[in-house]
């Protein structure tokens, strides 16, 4: 079990897929682009994932844009 302060390897990878993403091409990674990185195929996985990591405020979404999710500063 984990601790709550702590990430899971999976949202590691997934801070780790936006962080690269973004340094690649410049803008933030869509749902699907963060899946492909850390393979996970499902969205709603993908989705579930970034709400834990939103509620953390380590990223921030708009929700209105399909590239809307972003590292914290």
């Amino acid at each position: 079990m984990t601790r709550p302060d702590t990430l899971s390897a999976r949202q590691e990878a997934i801070l780790a897929a936006i962080r690269d993403w973004t340094a690649e091409t410049g803008e933030s990674s869509s749902v699907r682009q963060i899946g492909e990185r850390v393979g996970l195929f499902s969205t709603s996985s993908v989705a579930h994932q970034l709400g834990c990591l939103e509620a953390r405020r380590l990223i921030s979404r708009t929700g209105h844009l399909r590239r809307s999710c972003r590292l914290s500063t």
